[in-house]
């Protein structure tokens, strides 16, 4: 949408190294896992994956199991950086997780929740045994990637089964070697883009629009962070969550499923470096593959874990209670998210994408607010600056086909008029910041929307 001039990169600082790679291979095992016995011979591929044995390190107090046939599965990324992997960066000693996940698949084989946990989330970590050379943990409150640092993976399956109270059924370790091999094995991915890259940082340089991109490419779109988004990575992960869509669409579709070559390469790519509990037997993925053989993209939810930034420890995140509580609740228990009431529209605001303007002189106003919308599940596509400055009246810029969004957004907004662009074609919202502005309205505490998130099918350029 052209208003004002384009506005200025985000100025909000790194944070972490690699976690947008390991974040996206370890959702696309899940996939793996889906999909792993639809073709004949496949199970000898499957039986390359490297076994651990953790049922000593549990503990004897876990949840119960509540849906029998319910499969819960966590999902952790490596950091490890010895061998295949050394070309990602310095060695390191020993492994640390920025991804977990947990990956649940309905009794009746229906339906299917990828949960994401930030990982700088703030919680009561539980105790946990030395094992090796790990120190184990002791009762405190920490950041939830601690567990694996201090007691491995058996350590953040307690912390995950303490916090939420969900029963695990198995564990998933990646690393981040193969994600351009399973990108390219499938014959690339769908993207779009609002407007043009080129980032000489990501080696990233590609037009605006719908478009088909490489493995080379897809690391480049999955890794940049000023060039793309609002600059953080609530802002990235929201991408990424929107790349794994459509590797799942591209994987789940006939055009993979039934070329030997393409599910032979993608599923070598991606297996090559998995390591899984003792019990995940090639005979359990074979039956779990061939009983979801029916299930489509539209029935895989991705959900981020509801959170908002601390007040009290900046940079870390706190879950929101109680719809957190809520989410874990629907999973132990093995509920649909049906029956969940969304927000306030019938326009979700995960299909809403919104660029922010900053028309005063509150320095940083653009990203505190961009933080508070990632919070209730927008999409924030750039922050900037107005060309000129002060704006006296908070706008919402919107074309004819984004007007169907705008009451999504002022029924958040405290203040904040919207305003036609008659010429203008994008379905993105344009959130000019004015010195009337007066923040969020505050969220009920029965809007649910956050736990529902988006499926598989979800498709950038239409929202």
């Amino acid at each position: 949408m052209v208003v004002d001039a384009p506005p200025s990169p985000p100025t909000s600082p790194p944070r972490g190294r690699k976690r947008w790679l390991r974040w996206v291979i370890a959702i696309v095992v899940i996939v793996v896992l889906l999909v792993a016995g639809v073709v004949v011979g496949v199970v000898v591929k499957l039986s390359k994956v490297k076994q651990e044995d953790v049922s000593g390190d549990l503990g004897a107090t876990r949840p119960p199991k509540v849906a029998g046939t319910a499969l819960n599965v966590l999902v952790v990324g490596s950091d490890q950086r010895d061998g295949k992997n050394a070309k990602y960066g310095h060695r390191v000693s020993g492994e640390r997780t920025d991804t977990i996940m947990l990956a649940h698949v309905s009794s009746k084989r229906d339906n299917a929740m990828v949960i994401s946990f930030p990982r700088d989330s703030l919680v009561q970590l539980p105790a946990c045994r030395a094992k090796g050379n790990l120190p184990g943990q002791q009762p405190h409150l920490g950041m939830i990637n601690e567990s694996f640092n201090s007691g491995g993976i058996a350590c953040t399956w307690k912390t995950i089964e303490t916090l939420t109270h969900i029963h695990i059924d198995h564990f998933v370790k990646v690393d981040f070697t193969g994600f351009k091999s399973m990108v390219d094995a499938v014959g690339g991915v769908e993207i779009c883009l609002p407007e043009r890259v080129d980032d000489k940082k990501a080696l990233l340089h590609l037009p605006a629009g719908r478009q088909t991109v490489n493995g080379e490419q897809a690391l480049g779109y999955v890794r940049a962070r000023y060039s793309l988004g609002d600059g953080s990575d609530i802002g990235r992960i929201q991408r990424q969550q929107m790349f794994i869509a459509s590797m799942m669409k591209k994987v789940m579709s006939g055009e993979t499923l039934t070329d030997p070559g393409k599910l032979f390469g993608f599923l070598d790519a991606g297996l090559s470096s998995v390591t899984t509990d003792a019990d995940l037997t090639l005979s359990v993925m074979k039956d779990l593959a061939g009983s979801l053989q029916g299930l489509n993209a539209g029935q895989i939810r991705f959900i981020t874990t509801p959170w908002h930034y601390s007040l009290t420890q900046p940079g870390r995140v706190e879950w929101v209670q109680p719809q957190a509580g809520r989410l874990f609740q629907i999973v132990a228990g093995d509920r649909s998210l049906q029956g969940v009431k969304g927000g306030q529209t019938k326009m979700p605001r995960s299909k809403v994408q919104i660029e922010l303007r900053n028309g005063t002189y509150r320095s940083g106003l653009g990203t505190q607010v961009a933080a508070g919308l990632e919070q209730r599940g927008y999409h924030i596509t750039k922050i900037g600056d107005t060309p000129r400055k002060p704006y006296p009246k908070t706008t919402v810029l919107y074309s004819p086909n984004g007007e169907t969004r705008v009451p999504t957004l002022t029924k958040d907004l405290l203040s904040g008029a919207p305003k036609l662009v008659a010429g203008a074609q994008t379905s993105r919202l344009v959130l000019v910041i004015g010195d009337d502005w007066k923040g969020l309205k505050p969220l009920r505490t029965d809007d649910s929307e956050a736990l529902k998130g988006f499926d598989a099918t979800h498709d950038t350029c239409a929202s």
